[in-house]
């Protein structure tokens, strides 16, 4: 499976959470799977997803924040994992999809081929840390404690077109659609 199909699957489970997605390609194509006001697409600053859902879950308590992520964005910024895990926002929902290549500059493989990042997460402390085939997404948006989830696909980006809107119009619509 590629990660347009992940991300499409992923969204089939998707009512009104705020989305935060991660940059180049994961962006692009859940823009073409299922654009909404609810979904904040990353434009640059690789590794950060985690960190802006993160702070989103802090801010809004009262909403479940879906943070779509790669591997290679999470390898960038692994101080992200402990940080959630010591804060435990409930509403924090973090899939990683690993596909083994950072898919928006090249598909050069990365590190996380030789790693199993749900065991990671778990020796972190994370208690929902779990691989995307052996749970029901909607039973985890929104439980007892953040959860960090691994969606496994194979390399290779989609032919999703260039996202059509600037990062001011992104912004701003997210903006006005997390003040409802």
């Amino acid at each position: 499976m590629a990660r347009f199909e992940a991300i499409y699957e992923i969204m089939e489970y998707i009512d009104n959470e705020l989305i935060i997605c991660n940059i180049g390609f994961p962006s692009r194509e859940l823009y073409e799977i299922n654009d909404r006001d609810e979904n904040f697409y990353m434009i640059g600053s690789m590794g950060l997803a985690s960190s802006i859902g993160f702070g989103l879950a802090l801010a809004r308590e009262d909403k479940n924040i879906v943070v779509i992520d790669g591997d290679g964005s999470l390898l960038m910024n692994m101080g992200s994992l402990v940080t959630i895990f010591a804060n435990n926002p409930r509403n924090l929902t973090w899939i990683v999809i690993d596909n083994g290549a950072y898919g928006s500059t090249g598909n050069q493989d990365t590190y996380a081929q030789k790693l199993d990042l749900v065991d990671i997460a778990k020796s972190v402390g994370f208690k929902n840390s779990h691989d995307f085939n052996e749970i029901n997404l909607k039973e985890i948006i929104g439980s007892d404690d953040a959860s960090f989830i691994v969606y496994k696909t194979e390399p290779g980006n989609s032919k999703a077109p260039i996202i059509d809107l600037d990062p001011i119009t992104i912004k701003n619509r997210f903006m006005k659609a997390i003040e409802k």
